[in-house]
Parts: structure tokens; C-alpha cells; sequence
């Protein structure tokens, strides 16, 4: 399925929608199956050892899967995750932004399932894998006037 939306679009609804959040991610670029994510990695990002936490991991995952529907499907604020199974797999440097690589494997009528590989800019090993499904909220029926 193709993009029907812009990186430009795509970053104008995180910012919009998401302003909590707007000033850690950013849309790298559309892909043939999903989308690429640079999450700006800070040290709120950091737990003890000096590593990137779980949580903040997790979040990337969850928000680049996002993109990538919103990117097939249209903006569609109300989409939600449904499940995750995230395995971690080395550890991410700690001075390095993450980029999160979402594929799209299926949307159907009311689910989405993909995955998302993240690892640390510059580096070409997979620091997290993610599996997702989200789900998509049913189309309103037209209302008919008259």
C-alpha cells in the first residue's frame, strides 16, 4: 500500500497533535513498507548505567508503527495500540539518536500488524525489535440529509 500522506503532513500532525511529545521525534522518510523515526535521544532518555531506557525504546516503537498507518491510512488520531511484543537486543549508545524502521505486514478492516527495527544512528546492528498491532477505528457511515 502506498503513502497517501507527506513526511511534511506526517510531522505537522505529531506537532499539532502531540505537541508533548513534538520536539523528540522527527519524520526521516517514507519507506515502501512504513516509515523511518529519529527519536532525538536526551538525557531524560538515560537510566542508570548510562543507557537508554526500556520505556523510551518502547515509545519509539509504538510511535513509529503509528506514523507508518497514518502514513497508509490518513490521520486517524483514535488508531491504538492493541498489542506489543518487544525483544531488546544489544544496547543502544547513549550519544546517539535512535531510528526506528517500521514495516507495515498487513491492514485490514479493524487491525494493523508490522514490526520496527531501531537502532542507534550510525550503527547497522538492531539495538530492539518490536512487533505490533494496532487497532483502526470503524469508518462512520455518511450521514444522509433530507
Amino acid at each position: 500500500m502506498r503513502p497517501i500522506l507527506t513526511e511534511a503532513e506526517l510531522s505537522r500532525f505529531l506537532a499539532e497533535t502531540f505537541p508533548q511529545v513534538r520536539d523528540d521525534f522527527s519524520v526521516e522518510r517514507l519507506t515502501p513498507d512504513g516509515i523511518v523515526l529519529r527519536l532525538k535521544v536526551g538525557e531524560r532518555h538515560l537510566r542508570p548505567g548510562g543507557t537508554v531506557s526500556g520505556p523510551t525504546l518502547f515509545g519509539l516503537a509504538d510511535v513509529a508503527f503509528y506514523f507508518a498507518l497514518m502514513s497508509r491510512i490518513g490521520l486517524e488520531a483514535l488508531a491504538v495500540t492493541t498489542n506489543v511484543a518487544m525483544d531488546f537486543l544489544r544496547k543502544p549508545m547513549p550519544d546517539a539518536d535512535l531510528l526506528g524502521e517500521a514495516r507495515i505486514l498487513k491492514i485490514g478492516r479493524h487491525l494493523a500488524a508490522g514490526d520496527v527495527l531501531i537502532r542507534s544512528e550510525g550503527q547497522e546492528e538492531v539495538v530492539a525489535r518490536a512487533g505490533l498491532t494496532f487497532s483502526i477505528p470503524p469508518q462512520k457511515p455518511a450521514v444522509a440529509v433530507g
